[in-house]
């Protein structure tokens, strides 16, 4: 287990836990950062600014670093995002 804002760019992991008050977990998921959604990190900004990850639904977001970092995921995979 590791968290989102460690996940290796260009690699995916299925997100397992959020790990977060109750409003911002279901704010998380409303916008479909929930748990069992495979997450692949893109890119991660400069200087510590977000994270652009796409969603195994086919939604790319950007994810404050921070936010991030309470978003659990299993061990990623050496999938290539498409």
């Amino acid at each position: 287990m590791t968290s989102l804002d460690l996940l290796p760019p260009q690699r995916s992991a299925a997100i397992t836990e959020l790990r977060l008050a109750p409003a911002e977990a279901t704010w998380l998921r409303a916008i479909g950062l929930c748990e069992g959604v495979r997450v692949t990190l893109l890119r991660g900004a400069p200087l510590g600014g977000p994270l652009h990850v796409r969603l195994s639904t086919g939604a790319e977001l950007a994810v404050d670093r921070e936010l991030a970092r309470y978003v659990e995921v299993d061990a990623p995979t050496d999938e290539v995002p498409a």
